[in-house]
């Protein structure tokens, strides 16, 4: 709606129109009534502790605000009932509806979340209440709250699977007398609730309510482009309301962001043009000269050539025409090979803005290179092979067979969709880290919604209404200190043989799990991590890793959303042991005088760590990312960080510059 107030010429009132059809000016619009909401309720609202250190609260609020925009784009695709989020649904679905209680939030929300789109359809039932039972997060609880029990799990009952870890309980299956924490508090009797207070009212109210915030702003599934904007909220431009809410929790940051009021994310049009130059400058070099040839009567050198193709390749001004007529058929091979054996990391993912970026810029060039997936499809059974090959002692050949099937029935079901694309760019090729683990998961729920978007519901015949259910990201985007190299850093202990096999089979149960898509199967393989990373910690004891390491290597548990390793190493936690083509970001700046607690004992760590060379007097925090992205790449890869202009001219940036023009280019 345009503000006509102090409107008195056309002029005016086209400006006027202008800023009412501004997707940027939209995005900020959202973000500042979603902030009021989000203060409002941090008043309002009571969580448990989640046990990851000062800002509780804030983190259960944002993630709470993670799951409902995730729905929020299902309901946009018919895929959950709309009038659940309605006060009047509520008045008839509970025994005693008040605004200031929270049985709205337990019964139907967390039901939601838990017992439904976490759940397989033919597994959703009430608990039967019993101590051995009610620990399981798959099950409907609170049926004495509802009217009518059997009523609400039959309206839910068209909502499908979606699997993915977004509305993974996060409460510990194990007792709370065996140190079993309860954050969601979902599970348990006794722990039903406690320390629990979401009033209705901070989701249902007509004028503050989340719901009503949500139904003021058009929502859009289609992912915009930078040519191309819908004037709506689509996923990607979400993703800013994200970067915003994540820095007003950000002690480093949070007085800055409340001044700014919207303005702490990194622009779409930095993002664009960072992904297309490390992109661009990476494939060069993957392709190089041995496979691609310029075309007849080509002036220009052969790497100029390529860069200019790849360069038209990813821009979006072309996205409608194949590109046919840039390659021939060997040439196109070539570079969806080496599309497919790219690796890109994010040291400080944050919401996930870049790793988003990659993926739409690649799934772009995929789509004009590979419009029916033929060579895409070959390569990912390759990789599948590989990946068969090198855990050959613990992958059977049913199993080698099976993740084959899988492969071929993703492209059956998607040979001219971007699905197929997304979905392996984000298993083999795009890694994220983080030290907070509320931004990974806003990281992680950006591409559930890149992939569903992509998914096409189908009648109630076919198995989970035909969505089929997301991957398990939690390998993919890791809560960690990117700065710190505690396992890997030192290789001697990964080369005896007895290590080397643990680690093979390790990474082999996390690609499973990357692909589970039950409950049941999910528990079992973290069980057998659990289990791995028992083994490897003794074993790296015994080949001469001091017993800190090695059991800071047994604790890390990639599927606790709870907490962040005070520690990184790639090829501990993603399986990359030669580095990556691409480091990519915008890391954090941070003063040396910023008195966090946190932070101090970070410079102490790098200060000790025999890794670093650039890091002299009062040095800035973005300088060890800079290093360690670069010590991170491959050879010949490229790292693209956006980072302080100090870096030129200030006197703590001296050895840095001087390090980088000798190791560089």
């Amino acid at each position: 709606m345009v503000d006509v107030q102090g409107v008195t010429s056309f002029d005016r009132l086209h400006e006027a129109w202008e800023e009412a059809l501004d997707t940027e000016e939209l995005n900020r619009r959202f973000y500042r009534e979603l902030f009021k909401w989000y203060e409002r309720a941090l008043e309002k609202c009571q969580f448990p502790d989640d046990g990851a250190g000062n800002g509780s609260q804030e983190r259960q609020l944002i993630r709470l605000i993670t799951r409902l925009l995730f729905i929020w784009f299902l309901k946009e695709k018919r895929l959950v009932p709309d009038d659940i989020f309605t006060e009047d649904f509520a008045a008839k679905a509970l025994e005693h509806h008040t605004s200031n209680a929270t049985d709205y939030y337990r019964a139907v929300l967390q039901n939601l979340f838990f017992a439904t789109l976490n759940t397989e359809i033919d597994k959703r039932e009430f608990s039967r209440v019993k101590r051995q039972t009610h620990r399981d997060f798959a099950k409907y609880r609170y049926r004495k709250l509802l009217t009518d029990p059997d009523g609400f799990l039959a309206k839910l009952k068209t909502v499908p699977f979606v699997n993915g870890g977004l509305f993974d309980c996060l409460d510990d299956y194990e007792g709370v007398r065996k140190g079993g924490r309860r954050v969601d508090a979902f599970t348990d009797i006794k722990a039903q609730g406690k320390n629990l207070n979401v009033p209705a009212s901070v989701l249902l109210d007509q004028k503050d309510g989340l719901f009503s915030l949500f139904g003021r702003f058009k929502f859009t599934v289609e992912e915009n482009t930078p040519l191309d904007q819908e004037v709506a909220l689509d996923p990607e431009l979400l993703g800013r309301v994200f970067e915003n809410l994540l820095a007003a929790y950000n002690p480093e940051t949070r007085k800055t962001v409340r001044k700014a009021t919207g303005s702490y994310y990194t622009p779409r049009r930095i993002v664009d043009y960072m992904v297309d130059e490390a992109l661009i400058a990476a494939l060069t070099e993957r392709v190089g000269q041995a496979r691609v040839q310029p075309a007849p009567g080509a002036t220009n050198d052969e790497r100029k050539w390529l860069e200019d193709r790849l360069r038209y390749l990813l821009d979006y001004a072309d996205a409608f025409d194949d590109a046919a007529d840039l390659f021939d058929p060997a040439d196109t091979q070539a570079i969806v090979g080496a599309i497919a054996d790219l690796r890109v990391l994010d040291p400080a993912v944050g919401s996930g803005a870049f790793p988003m970026g990659v993926l739409h810029k690649l799934t772009l060039a995929l789509r004009r290179l590979d419009p029916n997936n033929v060579h895409w499809e070959r390569f990912q059974k390759d990789l599948a092979r590989k990946r068969a090959g090198a855990a050959f002692e613990v992958h059977s050949p049913d199993a080698r067979e099976a993740e084959l099937r899988e492969v071929s029935q993703t492209f059956e079901a998607y040979r001219d969709s971007d699905y197929g694309r997304k979905l392996y760019l984000i298993q083999n090729s795009i890694y994220g880290v983080d030290l907070q683990p509320v931004a990974c998961q806003i990281a992680r729920l950006r591409f559930f919604i890149s992939l569903t978007v992509e998914q096409r519901p189908s009648d109630d015949t076919a198995a989970n209404y035909g969505i089929r259910p997301l991957p398990n990201l939690e390998t993919r985007i890791v809560a960690a200190n990117t700065l710190i190299g505690t396992v890997g850093e030192d290789q001697a202990g990964f080369g005896e043989e007895v290590t080397r096999d643990l680690l093979r089979r390790l990474v082999h149960v996390r690609e499973m799990h990357f692909n589970a898509r039950t409950r049941d199967h999910k528990r079992t393989l973290r069980k057998q991590d659990s289990d791995l990373r028992e083994q490897l910690a003794d074993a790296l004891e015994s080949s001469g890793y001091g017993h800190d390491v090695a059991k800071l290597v047994a604790k890390w548990d990639p599927y606790n959303q709870n907490t962040a390793a005070d520690w990184f190493d790639a090829q501990w936690m993603f399986g990359v042991a030669d580095g990556f083509d691409v480091v990519i970001g915008n890391p954090p700046y941070v003063r040396a005088d910023f008195h966090d607690e946190k932070h101090q004992r970070t410079r102490r760590l790098l200060r000790q760590d025999r890794q670093y060379e650039t890091l002299w007097e009062k040095w800035d925090l973005f300088l060890p990312f800079m290093e360690r992205g670069f010590r991170l790449l491959r050879e010949g890869g490229v790292t693209s960080l956006i980072v302080s202009d100090a870096f030129g001219h200030a006197k703590y940036a001296l050895k840095a510059r001087e390090w980088f023009l000798r190791h560089a280019r």
